[in-house]
């Protein structure tokens, strides 16, 4: 296997070899053929060696395929051994993105992807960076998909009640807080798996966005899913595309402003716009094979909201422990949040 995994590192870099002067590889965890990588990550790439006039080439090794796990990606590109940049999951990587994890959080991202992808944005230099830096990383961009809803298997989920004593399985440790507040109990497994944990009834619930349910067929284990009223849900995860330091100090500051104008407000607009626009899909074939989609009215999405605000102040508390100011971030992304969903 460890052979194999080589070879394929070696052909990937060797490929491109004197194809362009910075040949770059990156390594994400998602299948080739989902909108993560057809409508973003390949977008993104063609942008950046289109802007240097094919000076840099982009070469998108998907699916883990270099070897590792999704949790070793930003080792990865920390270290810039087997890749340059990678495309990832911070909470994959526990809590070294600790400040970004603010967005994390129940009722700060409630159900718009433009809006928090822009918030983030803002407050990177000022609130966000000295995390990455501390693992090496030069980020290019950062930004979130819809959010979390709740998929179940043989009941429904309408009241916050009726997820007490539930196996569900969570995507980070915000994602665990929030099925703890809710009296579940927390079932942690990759993405890959979790079908298999469905089917043998592991898990009976997963917390989780609709956008793949066609790459898992999860409509053939889930009966019912629920989502907060205008497309609310109840917490998220932040992604990260980000490049090894050492390999973006290597590259020319022409080289570098063509990756800045590649990951610009406008690009993370649409990329936003495309998260939400995706979660159709994952409606689409559940209605189609007749599952029970609930949109919880305004006062049922509060009262999740309610239940889940001690969520919020766990955080708070917890990173405060840390020396950091965890209410004046919490505060800030709230404020900036509302005004990016006000603008149109």
């Amino acid at each position: 296997m460890k052979t194999l995994l080589f070879s394929i590192a070696f052909t990937l870099a060797a490929t491109f070899a004197g194809a362009a002067e910075y040949d770059l590889i990156m390594h994400h965890f998602f299948s080739p053929k989902e909108p993560a990588q057809t409508k973003m990550l390949q977008p993104w790439a063609d942008k950046v060696e289109q802007l240097t006039n094919g000076r840099v080439k982009i070469r998108i090794a998907p699916g883990m395929s270099l070897g590792g796990q999704p949790k070793d990606l930003v080792d990865h590109a920390s270290k810039g051994r087997i890749a340059d940049l990678v495309w990832t999951i911070n909470g994959y990587s526990g809590k070294e993105f600790i400040h970004s994890e603010v967005f994390e959080l129940p009722n700060i991202h409630t159900n718009d992807p433009v809006a928090t992808n822009l918030a983030m944005r803002e407050m990177f230099e000022s609130d966000l960076k000295e995390d990455y830096e501390k693992q090496n990383l030069e980020v290019m961009f950062l930004h979130v998909h819809q959010g979390q809803a709740i998929q179940s298997k043989g009941y429904s989920v309408r009241y916050p009640s009726d997820l007490q004593g539930k196996r569900v399985r969570v995507p980070s440790r915000t994602g665990a807080w929030v099925l703890e507040e809710l009296g579940a109990q927390t079932v942690s497994v990759p993405v890959t798996r979790i079908p298999q944990t469905l089917q043998r009834n592991i898990a009976t619930t997963v917390l989780i966005p609709f956008n793949v349910n066609p790459l898992l067929n999860l409509h053939q284990h889930i009966t019912s899913l629920t989502e907060g009223h205008d497309q609310t849900r109840f917490g998220n995860v932040v992604f990260q595309v980000s490049m090894n330091k050492d390999r973006w100090n290597s590259l020319p500051k022409d080289i570098q402003q063509a990756f800045r104008e590649a990951s610009n407000e406008q690009f993370l607009r649409e990329i936003g716009k495309m998260w939400k626009e995706d979660e159709d899909r994952g409606v689409f074939l559940m209605t189609k094979f007749k599952k029970n989609h609930i949109v919880l009215t305004e006062d049922e999405t509060k009262s999740f909201q309610d239940k889940l605000e001690p969520v919020v102040e766990r955080w708070i508390k917890e990173v405060e422990k840390d020396g950091i100011q965890g209410r004046k971030l919490v505060e800030k992304a709230r404020t900036l949040i509302a005004r990016y969903s006000s603008e149109y």
